[in-house]
């Protein structure tokens, strides 16, 4: 795990070596073990090292092959390295080191970008090809690690994060309309934008190669999500038992390291059966919890802290286990600091993962996490069920669209940025939402097929998101984070179930007729403890029932409170006083309406309060 920037020269002029040291310094917070740069006529990399494997010098990046064809600058860990050693002896290559990173080298120079296909990690890197004069950025299928572009004054410049970019003297800091408009929708971004103008994120399973001298961009996705149901469905005991094998297979490759490995553990399903796994190979297993103050909460509020949960399960696992306790005045606290490390915001409220690193980060350099568990298995029932009988895909795109518009809608969007609207006007967002979805695997002829459908949507878009915050938080510690369920053997095999194995109650919904008196239907929309079932069946192996049958439960502090008590003079004079920077593309008085219904009780707008937060404070930080 470690931090990459680079320079390409379009047009073959030499690459200056003293703005690449300045974008490797930029995020040095990544990899705090070492540093390299190499630079070779039109190409400069850097690097910034935390050795995970092989923490020897035989592991300093940038890494050449023995023929110094191929430079490699690599971030991340791929968890079939060593069988992908053993091919790759078997056909001659010879290795100096322990490291995967070697391994991702001479699988590029024994199969050019088809390796991207057998490599199963998370990662982003370059590779230089000096006979070529070609670079090829790439990044793993799921987006667990995030690369970012641009072209600047006849350069490409990439890097793990956007302030690498910005350490070039030639970069102009700008504020993205689109992204922002996509943003206040979705309170994330499914086009490759960032709020940074100019700037892309290289999308989840892609791969650019980019031609010095001649000044060739061709990008191509090597790998997508299909979510589909079996021609041949098995029998529900075999499904269960090869789901077993491959979730021990899963967390027991991602336990190589050659420094300690720990875990979060929150009091849920997905954490708790990591650690049950983890914990059988690893004495002493250290574990993390983030609870929360619950003093001033109400309602569904109070049972956002699981710290009794994640104890109980810490006792049955042995594990070594650490604590950390959040209240109001710790959003305020951190928020400046966040905002420099995260530098775009994405989905939901993220200072508790803030926190969570900070804390994990004090005992060691891994941490496993559960994250993907929900979007593979199905652990959101109440957003699928709102579009599961639609009489056509555009019907379904309507129904899903209206959900997932998380902070804005359309009418109040247009209301919100009308000071720039003249300039995002041309912006669709049920466009852009459809063409998400666009890729359906197959015909869409049943309900089922329409949840493979909303899988897909949520592990490209709001999984992705998450993995992209994850990251950001938990590298401002120099903490790596790996994520058992995005395993590609799991996930391949989660795309494979049918859905009726994910989904206890959807039969019930098919037959529910909105329209008839008393038939409730946001009973089967919120009913919160169906989903995962096959998941649940085969973690009970590992974990008592009461966790498996519990209510899902996300990782989310008691805001709506906070921000109508402790914190509502810090909202107040972020968003509601002066002079806030976000006014210069919003509208004060829509803002404001907004704001008021939420701190005056009229409306729950936690997220949307969190998200102005986020883009007052971005805004302050780098415009």
């Amino acid at each position: 795990m470690c931090g990459i920037t680079g320079i390409l020269s379009l047009a073959g002029e030499p690459a200056p070596a003293r703005i690449v040291e300045a974008m490797t310094d930029a995020i040095a917070h990544r990899g705090p073990d070492g540093e390299g740069l190499f630079v070779d006529g039109p190409v400069g990399l850097g690097h910034r090292r935390l050795a995970i494997i092989d923490p020897s010098p035989a592991g300093h990046q940038p890494m050449q092959t023995a023929d110094g064809r191929y430079v490699l600058n690599y971030n991340g860990e791929v968890f079939n390295f060593q069988e992908l050693r053993i091919e790759l002896e078997a056909l001659g290559h010879r290795f100096r080191s322990r490291t995967d990173t070697e391994v991702v080298l001479e699988a590029f120079a024994e199969w050019g970008p088809g390796a991207l296909e057998r490599l199963n990690g998370m990662f982003a890197f370059a590779v230089w090809d000096a006979a070529r004069q070609e670079l090829t950025l790439a990044r793993d299928r799921y987006g667990v690690k995030p690369l970012y572009w641009a072209r600047r004054d006849g350069n490409v410049l990439f890097g793990s994060e956007v302030k690498a970019l910005l350490a070039h003297p030639g970069f102009r800091t700008g504020l993205d309309l689109e992204a922002l408009a996509e943003y206040l929708t979705f309170q994330n971004v499914f086009t490759t934008r960032t709020l940074f103008e100019g700037v892309s994120l290289l999308a989840p399973g892609c791969m650019l190669r980019i031609g010095a001298g001649d000044g060739r961009i061709e990008g191509r996705a090597y790998w997508r999500y299909a979510f589909r149901e079996p021609e041949d469905p098995a029998d529900p005991r075999e499904y269960r038992e090869e789901l077993t094998r491959l979730f021990r297979q899963a967390v027991n490759r991602q336990l190589v390291a050659d420094v300690p490995v720990g875990a979060y553990l929150s009091g849920g399903m997905d954490s708790g059966s990591i650690t049950a796994v983890a914990a059988a190979q690893i004495p002493e297993l250290r574990t993390f919890t983030v609870g929360f103050d619950l003093h001033s909460a109400s309602g569904i509020e109070l049972g956002f802290d699981e710290r009794d949960a994640s104890e109980y399960m810490s006792y049955l696992f042995q594990t070594e286990h650490y604590e950390m306790v959040l209240k109001a005045g710790d959003m305020e606290r951190v928020l400046p600091r966040l905002i420099w490390h995260l530098e775009e915001p994405r989905v939901g409220q993220s200072y508790p993962n803030f926190y969570a690193a900070q804390l994990a980060s004090k005992f060691g350099k891994v941490v496993l996490a559960g994250a993907g568990g929900d979007e593979l298995f199905g652990g959101y029932p109440w957003r699928y069920y709102r579009a599961v009988v639609n009489e056509h895909f555009d019907d379904y795109v309507d129904k899903y669209y209206a959900y997932w518009q998380r902070l804005l809608s359309e009418d109040a969007l247009r209301g919100v940025m009308a000071p720039v609207w003249d300039q995002v006007a041309h912006v669709d967002t049920r466009a852009i939402f459809r063409d998400v979805l666009s890729e359906a695997p197959g015909e869409l002829t049943s309900p089922a097929d329409y949840v493979n459908l909303s899988l897909q949507l949520e592990a490209r878009q709001f999984l992705h998101g998450l993995l992209v915050v994850e990251d950001k938080l938990s590298m401002a510690h120099s903490l790596e984070t790996r994520v058992p369920f995005l395993d590609n053997d799991l996930v391949d095999f989660a795309m494979r179930v049918p859905v009726r194995l994910k989904l206890a109650s959807l039969d019930e919904v098919v037959r529910l007729d909105e329209n008839e008196p008393g038939s409730k239907p946001e009973r089967f929309y919120q009913r919160a403890n169906d989903g995962k079932m096959l998941l649940r069946s085969a973690m009970s192996q590992f974990i008592p029932s009461e966790v498996t049958d519990r209510i899902k439960q996300g990782f989310s502090a008691p805001d709506a409170t906070w921000f109508r008590g402790e914190s509502i003079d810090y909202v107040r004079r972020l968003l509601l006083d002066g002079d806030a920077a976000l006014y210069d593309v919003l509208d004060r008085r829509a803002v404001t309406d907004l704001v008021e219904d939420h701190l005056e009780g009229r409306a729950n707008r936690r997220l949307l309060i969190w998200s102005f937060l986020c883009l007052e404070l971005w805004a302050r930080t780098f415009l």
